[in-house]
């Protein structure tokens, strides 16, 4: 058994590593494609790293939910797996909304200004 000193370390070791993942995943493909699919990529894998979750009932402690939900999904079946897949999906759909709200507004693609182009006709 963990004690708790060794209980928030593996806890912050686990989300230092997958907050690193995560500026490494950003920053990869940034260089590659619209910032609207980086965002949306790079806030789908921090919901599915970073969500925590019991492993089973009573438990005190936490654990990563898709660790959790694999486990329980493999060994025990869906419905041993819901309490954990419930929160999975739940952050899931708000980093989707939250990616489309960043997509519509900070990185919405802007339109070219159609005056240089008036301007460009009218001298040739």
């Amino acid at each position: 058994m963990l004690s708790e000193s060794s209980y928030l370390t593996a806890i912050y070791t686990y989300v230092g590593a997958a907050c690193a993942i995560l500026l490494i995943l950003g920053w990869w493909l940034a260089k590659h494609w619209h910032a609207g699919l980086v965002a949306l990529v790079v806030l789908l894998s921090a919901a599915l790293l970073l969500t925590p979750a019991y492993p089973r009932g009573g438990v005190d402690t936490l654990a990563p939910a898709l660790i959790v939900a694999g486990f329980q999904l493999f060994t025990d079946g869906y419905a041993a797996a819901e309490h954990a897949l419930r929160p999975l999906g739940f952050m899931s759909g708000l980093a989707v909304g939250a990616a489309l709200l960043l997509q519509l507004t900070i990185f919405r693609r802007r339109a070219a200004s159609k005056a240089p182009a008036a301007k460009a006709a009218e001298a040739g």
